[in-house]
């Protein structure tokens, strides 16, 4: 009895010390990723894929209605038929009535998103980029559980708008933090076409997904499982970037306000090239389902899935125009320019296909003009920040934001009335036409892109100082990151648990710096 006792005092100890070793390894790797993160290099790579985790999520939330929503109010509209014992097929007045209804949901989002973004805008530049992400995130999540659970019209169009209100705050903060993260102009490029990427593979690949499982799984489980990734990047947001221990946004310096932004010549014909260049996708995807049922008998299947094989040249429109913008930085106006001259072209083409596999053609042609033209623009607005105003990005990317609402908040409620009015074909030869018109004016960007500085931070050491205290103290902490001290003004603070350094009194207290205009 008594050895049994011992064995068993020794199995229970090797049990523990085994428990306490791998606790203990759990704990060092604990330690090693979190000192990894700290790494600025690291640190950039993880907040980028945070945040294109949250592109992608928006723009899945924006498209995978679009097979589920008109089927399900269908059946709503027949059930509500049946209970009053009325004919169970839709009249004509019911299905116009129904076809405004999912026209005015669709739309609803983006109109909201459209009202929000100019306080969005300043609220990111006031308290940073990390908060207002995470605040768009939740929402979202909140909003995507709403859709789940909708058993009529008005609480799907309350989740629609409140997605709206979330897409403002992620969106414009996603987009603003990378371009604050990658400073390079090669770099900033690089990252916001791989941000581009993400939301081009949303838009696309969320009708099928939406559609297969609304299919054999019913309307819940698409918004369910979007829903739970949504949470899982909201925590990634709280674990890496840590929002609310983040102190460096107390020396950040006061950002351009929006409306003097907006009156800037330069971001003001960006902002028209982005609206103008989206403007035959927004028209087109409420629309071409219907033209193609009528011209080519097109199925549901081809209907559903002509949009999913444009995401290749999308993805090839991305890489060429960072190689490109690597290259010749100085012609990212020309990039621009072409690709409108190409959504124009594609755009006239539309109509005079005749079936699905020519109809691909004009579609790729579209996407990859759109490619050309937001992968060379955004980080342009970035560079005008830079160059004519403070570098603090929330306000200029809330303007882009607001660029592409307003193509989409148009798109849903216009372009049935002009098919409707005018024709399928008046409607693609007008957006060809308009994007090939205004392809010229980005012959403004020459001027910019000539006088932009350097932005490399061995010419920013050796020439002239950062602009901006906010510049200064970025370039501070990251000389000084490998050295475990940040320099900000005169005084070098010890770094603390999350790798920022203490407030210093001097520092916040100085100006923002001069204000290039």
């Amino acid at each position: 009895m008594e050895s049994a006792g011992s064995a068993g005092s020794a199995g229970s100890a090797g049990l523990a010390k085994s428990a306490a070793l791998k606790l203990s390894e759990m704990g060092e790797r604990s330690k090693q990723l979190g000192s990894a993160l700290r790494d600025p290099e690291r640190q950039r790579r993880v907040i980028l894929v945070i945040v294109c985790v949250a592109l992608l999520l928006d723009n899945m939330l924006y498209m995978v209605i679009v097979p589920i929503i008109p089927d399900y109010l269908t059946d709503l509209e027949n059930a509500q038929a049946l209970r009053t014992h009325a004919n169970s097929s839709l009249s004509r007045a019911t299905r116009e009535n129904l076809d405004i209804q999912i026209g005015v949901l669709f739309a609803s989002k983006a109109i909201l998103q459209l009202l929000v973004n100019p306080f969005t805008g300043t609220f990111i530049d006031r308290v940073g980029y990390d908060i207002p992400l995470l605040i768009g995130l939740l929402v979202m999540f909140v909003s995507t559980c709403i859709f789940a659970f909708a058993e009529n019209y008005w609480t799907l169009f309350c989740a629609r708008s409140l997605q709206g209100f979330g897409s403002a705050f992620a969106d414009t903060s996603g987009i603003a933090m990378i371009a604050d993260k990658y400073t390079e102009e090669a770099e900033r490029s690089r990252a916001l076409g791989i941000a581009l990427a993400f939301i081009s593979f949303g838009s696309l690949v969320a009708p099928p997904f939406g559609g297969i499982l609304y299919e054999f799984a019913g309307k819940r489980v698409p918004f369910i499982v979007l829903a739970c990734v949504c949470l899982a990047d909201s925590v990634l947001v709280l674990t890496v970037i840590k929002p609310f221990s983040n102190r460096t946004r107390e020396n950040m310096p006061v950002g351009t306000p929006i409306h003097r932004l907006m009156i800037d010549p330069y971001i003001a014909v960006v902002a028209g090239a982005l609206t103008v260049c989206n403007i035959p996708l927004a028209f087109l995807e409420p629309t071409i389902s219907r033209w193609m049922e009528s011209t080519m008998n097109a199925s549901e299947w081809e209907m559903g899935l002509v949009w999913l094989p444009a995401f290749l040249p999308h993805v090839l429109g991305v890489y060429v125009t960072v190689r490109l913008a690597a290259k010749f930085p100085d012609l990212q106006w020309f990039y621009g320019a072409l690709g409108m001259v190409i959504i124009g072209a594609s755009s006239c083409t539309v109509p005079a296909c005749r079936s699905f596999g020519q109809l691909m053609v004009p579609l790729c042609g579209i996407c990859f003009g759109i490619a050309l033209v937001d992968t060379a623009l955004l980080p342009t607005l970035a560079f005008l920040v830079d160059v004519r105003h403070v570098s603090v990005y929330g306000s200029v990317y809330a303007i882009a934001d607001i660029s592409y609402c307003v193509a989409y908040a148009l798109g849903p409620v216009v372009a049935g009335q002009i098919v409707h009015h005018l024709g399928f074909v008046q409607l693609n030869l007008g957006m060809g036409l308009v994007n090939v018109l205004y392809a010229p004016a980005l012959l403004m960007l020459r001027s910019v892109c000539q006088m932009r500085p350097s932005r490399s931070e061995s010419n920013a050491l050796l020439e002239d100082p950062p602009a901006g205290l906010y510049n200064a103290i970025r370039l501070e902490e990251r000389r000084r990151a490998r050295k475990g001290l940040c320099v900000t003004a005169t005084n070098a603070l010890p770094v603390d648990e999350n790798g920022l350094f203490a407030r210093s009194k001097s520092c916040s207290e100085e100006s923002s710096g001069p204000e290039f205009t």
